[in-house]
Order: structure tokens, then C-alpha cells, then sequence
């Protein structure tokens, strides 16, 4: 249990490098590079998601698992963002990335490695996205196996 002990440690570490990125997000988006709102699917809860530049961000989520697991799962994510040209209105564009994930089960946690793709939508003129993503798991500890999770969300930027 000692090892998740350093989980708070690695989302603020993560944090810091991304408020401290040389690359500063040239956000075309209403509102600023933090959003903070709810994802919806397994697992459900509060989604955040900050810009490092327009093509990079760093997004976390702290959600409750009502799966198998009924567990709190927390997760952090580098993701990368291609743009759609043509789109009339807002701007939408397809995400992936790499993270990692954090299962507090009983009697047996999980830390794993997500690989998240969706697609992402910033409203026009409002400082609000909304997201679709799919995200392959693999589990390493307490044993290696497929895990997958999926969640519709909406961020309100700050």
C-alpha cells in the first residue's frame, strides 16, 4: 500500500510541468486552459482537462467505478488533438493519448495503463467542450490483464 502513497505526488507533479510548459496555449476557445467538469460511464465523476498548448493537454479524472470494481479510480492522461477543418460551427478534433490509471478496490487495487482516443468539441462562443473517449486499460499490478472504461463528458473552462 506504500506505492499509492506517491498518487497525490504524481498529479501535482504533473501539474507543474504543465502550468510551467515554454508552450503557451494560444487557446482559441472561449474561457481559459482549465475546464473542470463530469464525465458520465464508467467511471462517473469529475473530469479536468488543461491545455498545455492547442495540440496538447493534460487531463485527470477522479470518478467512482460502479462497474465490478465499485471502487474509486483515479487517472491522469497526456493527450495530443488533431483539428477538424470543417466544421461550420465550434471546433472539433480527435484525441489520444497515454496515462496512466488508479483503482482503490477491495481487497485487491489496480494500477494499469490507459491509452484514451475520443473526439472533443469546443462550443462556439461558449467557454464549454464536450467529449467522447474509449480507453484501453492494462492493468499491471496485483496481475497483468485487459481493462477498458468509456465516458461522455461535458467542461466548463476557466
Amino acid at each position: 500500500m506504500k506505492k499509492y502513497k506517491l498518487i497525490p505526488l504524481l498529479f501535482i507533479m504533473a501539474g507543474i510541468i504543465a502550468v510551467s510548459s515554454p508552450d503557451a496555449k494560444a487557446q482559441t476557445q472561449e474561457g481559459g486552459d482549465l475546464g473542470i467538469g463530469v464525465m458520465l460511464g464508467e467511471p462517473t465523476g469529475l473530469s479536468f482537462k488543461l491545455w498545455n498548448n492547442d495540440r496538447s493537454a493534460l487531463a485527470f479524472g477522479a470518478a467512482w467505478s460502479f462497474g465490478a470494481y465499485d471502487a474509486l479510480h483515479l487517472h491522469g492522461d497526456y493527450l495530443l488533438h488533431s483539428w477538424f477543418n470543417e466544421v461550420d460551427q465550434g471546433e472539433l478534433a480527435f484525441y489520444y493519448g497515454i496515462g496512466a490509471r488508479f483503482l482503490f478496490a477491495d481487497p485487491d487495487s489496480k494500477v494499469g495503463v490507459r491509452v484514451p482516443f475520443g473526439l472533443n468539441y469546443h462550443i462556439q462562443d461558449a467557454p464549454v467542450d464536450v467529449f467522447i473517449e474509449a480507453v484501453p486499460i492494462l492493468n499491471l499490478t496485483p496481475a497483468t490483464e485487459f481493462d477498458g472504461n468509456g465516458a461522455l463528458g461535458i467542461r466548463y473552462y476557466f
